[in-house]
């Protein structure tokens, strides 16, 4: 064993003239200790945090959206659509067509978007876990019904269970620039209510229908605005990309889901390395109260150190003491706090220990997402930070060391 490794774990191990060394060294460690779970826990509740709100988002967001490079609308029977569509990788090809539109319902009225979707936007099992209130149908008994969002319902007050009251939609009728009766004007289609979902603010001003409905309203009997793919797991998505968008050309955007929620994975990204960096310097300032405890600990070991140096001791088995010695205090803290860390998130998984505080459809309890980067990541943080604080320990340590020589 390295002699200044094992001179460093006497001196952890071992008690102190001066009985505050013991008190300030164990404060140094538990505050590591308690730097290191809450780093875990925090990354781990984002991960979780973030597995949840991109699964909701993907309830609605397709693996790949084709959008037209200009204008609002394309035609979706070209040739490529079709070979597209006879893929056995794909799971769903929905063909899209959305505007905005005057909603009214009883006395109020609301400014959204008209999403219609044909048949596959049902394949995705995982929409009736977004609905606060009746069902995910747009089919029903032969009439076309719609899914609205949270914001929708909360601005009309809209009663999902009330059969006699439907919702109105307006939409201006193409080709007509002005007529003596202002009615005239627009296009007004009735349909009924089913259900309400609730994902996020981006999507809540939604009313989901039939793309059949919407074609009426819209009097767009053939195009679409986008056309949303999902494929089969295990399907290489980016390459399926890749490949749409070199047959398609510059008149066509394939997005995958990242581009189509740039915002919502920056932002998630922003917050959890915002909060990371505010966890860091309470890390930094824990670990640095070593550099307290080891200048401490030179003064109370003088004499060992002048005894060593009389020994033949060089300067580096001196410092190579204290920051081993400071090394020593950190890492026993982090696999110690990593381990305190790993049970709680372990127990929130299994009992949901801490509430959201909410009264939530999805969720109750902080999720909790343990990744391996995450336990590597809080170890590398605090590895390279005692580092520095036993390295700038151990300088301390060799100063005055003639001096010290000659008191004894």
């Amino acid at each position: 064993m390295n002699t200044s490794i094992f001179i460093a774990r006497r001196y952890l191990f071992s008690r102190k003239k001066t009985h505050a060394i013991n008190i300030i060294s164990g404060i140094s460690m538990l505050g590591v200790l308690v730097g290191s779970a809450a780093l875990l826990v925090i990354l781990s509740a984002f991960n979780g945090l973030e597995k949840v709100i991109l699964s909701l988002y993907n309830n609605f967001t397709p693996e790949i959206r084709i959008e037209p490079a200009k204008g609002k609308t394309f035609n979706p029977n070209a040739p490529y659509f079709s070979i597209i569509r006879k893929d056995d990788a794909l799971f769903s090809y929905t063909e899209v067509l959305q505007e905005k539109a005057l909603i009214r319902y009883g006395d109020r009225q609301f400014i959204g978007t008209i999403k219609g979707v044909s048949a596959d936007f049902l394949k995705n099992k995982q929409l009736d876990s977004t609905i606060q209130n009746g069902s995910f149908t747009l089919n029903l008994n032969g009439q076309p019904c719609a899914v609205i969002g949270a914001t929708v319902q909360n601005s009309l007050s809209v009663n999902v269970h009330d059969p006699l009251s439907v919702l109105q939609v307006y939409s201006p009728r193409r080709n007509v620039v002005s007529s003596i009766n202002p009615a005239d004007e627009f296009v007004v289609r009735s349909i009924f209510p089913a259900g309400v979902f609730s994902v996020q603010q981006d999507f809540d001003d939604l009313v989901i229908t039939p793309i059949t409905f919407t074609r009426q309203l819209l009097d767009e009997p053939q195009n679409v605005s986008a056309i949303e793919l999902n494929y089969k797991r295990r399907t290489r998505t980016l390459t399926k990309q890749k490949e749409i968008a070199q047959h398609l050309g510059s008149n066509f955007v394939v997005k995958n889901r990242y581009q189509q929620n740039t915002e919502l994975y920056k932002t998630l990204n922003y917050e959890r390395w915002f909060t990371f960096m505010i966890l860091t310097f309470v890390l930094i300032i824990a670990i640095f109260n070593i550099i307290g405890s080891l200048t401490m600990l030179v003064m109370d070991k003088r004499k060992d150190i002048a005894i060593l140096t009389s020994l033949g001791a060089g300067k580096s088995l001196i410092q190579g003491i204290f920051f081993f010695e400071g090394m020593m205090i950190s890492m026993v803290g982090c696999i110690i706090g990593m381990l305190l860390g790993l049970i709680f998130c372990v127990l929130q998984q299994q009992f949901g220990l801490v509430k959201m505080g909410g009264q939530l459809m999805v969720i109750d309890a902080y999720p909790i997402a343990l990744k391996a980067s995450d336990f590597a990541l809080v170890f590398l943080t605090v590895t390279v930070i005692a580092v520095i604080a036993s390295g700038i320990s151990a300088r301390l340590s060799v100063k005055g060391l003639d001096e010290i020589k000659q008191e004894l």
